[in-house]
């Protein structure tokens, strides 16, 4: 990974491995945005073709940006919490390249409620996230079987391992993630299919630059803010993630099954102190971050 200079503005880069993905087929859900989009762009770069979901026209200016830039990919629309998109997408998939290898988890509702969380809160965020990630390894396991083999990705947070202020919903829909991740991957080993979660801390995603807008901010302000509560001193890219769920997915992980990979620059080493500038309770009631 490389962060460099670029115009003032550090960009962080990643070294594609060329053709580690060749003749495969990916399906990323919530690839529109984000770290979605970014594992989407990853996994072409290394010769994937990727099928990427999203829940509005977003997905239809990032399929034309990559296609612009001679990606195989296709967008198909719809919601998470309906079983029968979930069945959609993969059938469509099949009809597009007939075969699917992998299957990243990423799509989730950033719902965080706690004492005022009502029912209908829980059931959107558990429908959406690991409800949701259970249908599509159920849909996707014949696939992986006649291809051999495969590997899952489900997306969880630090917000899952971990209490946050006014989280009821979120925290635990992600906590769940990691516990079906362990089960998925007991269930799904003897058709060589591998399974793990990997766990952001702050990432800056469209939630996240969304956050900060609304504080009055942007990144250049809060990243040394939020950055507080991480070993390195700062908040993570996306493409910071497409990097280790593309190892996860590769051969390279071929040893490693039912594990939880955090991508937190540290944030659960350093517990909720954090450097000892702020806790994160400050930075959670002052902000209301809860990735």
């Amino acid at each position: 990974m490389n962060r460099a200079m670029v115009g003032g503005k550090r960009v962080t880069e990643r070294a594609a491995v060329p053709g580690r993905f060749e003749d495969r087929v990916a399906i990323v859900t919530g690839g529109a945005a984000g770290i979605g989009r970014s594992i989407v762009e990853e996994l072409c770069r290394e010769g994937a073709k990727v099928a990427f979901t999203g829940i509005s026209a977003r997905g239809d200016a990032a399929l034309k940006e990559m296609k612009g830039k001679g990606y195989p990919v296709i967008f198909i629309r719809g919601d998470m919490a309906d079983p029968e998109f979930c069945r959609h997408i993969v059938g469509r998939t099949l009809e597009e390249w007939g075969a699917v290898h992998y299957l990243v988890n990423n799509a989730f509702s950033f719902l965080g409620k706690g004492i005022d969380a009502e029912r209908e809160d829980f059931i959107r965020s558990f429908t959406t996230g690991p409800i949701a990630y259970a249908a599509m390894a159920q849909q996707t396991l014949e696939p992986m079987k006649a291809a051999g083999g495969g590997a899952i990705v489900n997306m969880s947070s630090i917000s899952g391992h971990i209490a946050q202020i006014n989280r009821w919903t979120y925290n635990s829909a992600k906590g769940a993630v990691m516990m079906l991740t362990k089960c998925q991957a007991l269930d799904l080993a003897p058709y060589n299919i591998r399974v793990n979660s990997v766990s952001p801390a702050f990432i800056w995603s469209d939630v996240v630059y969304d956050i900060a807008r609304l504080q009055g901010g942007d990144k250049d302000y809060f990243d040394p803010i939020w950055g507080q509560l991480h070993i390195l001193e700062r908040c993570g890219e996306p493409v910071e993630c497409a990097g280790p769920v593309l190892f996860l997915l590769s051969d390279d992980a071929s040893f490693i099954t039912g594990t939880d990979l955090p991508i937190d620059g540290g944030y659960l080493a350093l517990g909720t102190e954090g450097l000892g500038k702020l806790t994160m309770n400050d930075v959670l009631e002052k902000e209301n971050l809860g990735r």
